[in-house]
């Protein structure tokens, strides 16, 4: 049954402020809904949706938790350091990234980091 609808993720925010003006001012995601001290509902791509929750504690994972995937891995990272998001490099044990890109065998992969702690990621599948 599930198959058959779409999904969205939901990330957490101590800060909702921070979390528009990233999302909205920086990346350029157009606001679909604000529930003011609640949540904040972004349009990205054609029919997705990114929720930010407001949370008193917000995320305490390190691991990605949402990815867009792009045709082109080094225009994205381009662009998003044009906007002035920072990607992270990594190196062992980590995926070890070269100017921000790593190959991970069947994709190519760069993260950044949003205000509250989530690790984003843009990812170019291979093939």
């Amino acid at each position: 049954m599930l198959s058959e609808y779409p999904s969205f993720p939901i990330l957490l925010s101590k800060d909702l402020d921070a979390a528009r003006a990233f999302y909205h001012d920086t990346l350029g995601l157009e606001i679909q809904r604000e529930d003011p001290g609640d949540r904040i509902i972004f349009r990205s791509g054609s029919g997705t949706q990114i929720a930010v929750t407001l949370s008193t504690t917000g995320t305490s994972d390190i691991q990605t938790q949402m990815a867009w995937r792009v045709p082109d891995i080094h225009a994205a990272v381009a662009d998003l350091r044009a906007r002035g998001v920072r990607i992270e490099e990594y190196t062992a044990p980590d995926p070890v990234t070269v100017d921000g890109i790593a190959d991970m065998g069947h994709s190519w992969a760069a993260w950044f980091i949003d205000p509250s702690k989530n690790c984003l990621a843009v990812v170019q599948p291979k093939g």
